[in-house]
């Protein structure tokens, strides 16, 4: 059984993850970039998929996301977006880049930058 606050989905390779900052650099001081969640409570590590970002966020008060497509989808099974988060300012949680999706929306970028993503349960 998963512990409380498990959450299972796939964590950005760690080797991309400096490129990708450079290439789309954060808008605020604590640079996130870490995974995307499938859901929080998971108990089993989901599979391997093709992501790409292809959408960014931001609430412009600290919370800064990408959006991301799972094997050809950015809507996840609970109803939310796929996403990254990207960068949040002083005070902001993870988190709320759920409610900042549900929100604003997102917007989505010229190009899809094809990312790693390897599943793991954390």
């Amino acid at each position: 059984m998963a512990k409380p606050g498990t959450v299972t989905g796939w964590k950005l390779d760690r080797s991309e993850r400096e490129q990708l900052l450079e290439r789309h650099p954060p808008r605020y001081e604590q640079a996130v970039a870490d995974h995307v969640t499938l859901e929080v409570g998971g108990k089993q590590v989901p599979a391997e998929v093709k992501a790409s970002i292809v959408g960014r966020t931001d609430d412009e008060s600290g919370v800064e996301a990408m959006v991301v497509t799972i094997d050809g989808s950015v809507d996840r099974p609970d109803g939310s977006t796929y996403h990254i988060t990207w960068s949040l300012g002083p005070g902001r949680k993870a988190r709320e880049s759920n409610d900042v999706l549900k929100q604003r929306g997102w917007q989505e970028l010229d190009h899809p930058v094809p990312v790693t993503l390897t599943p793991a349960r954390f």
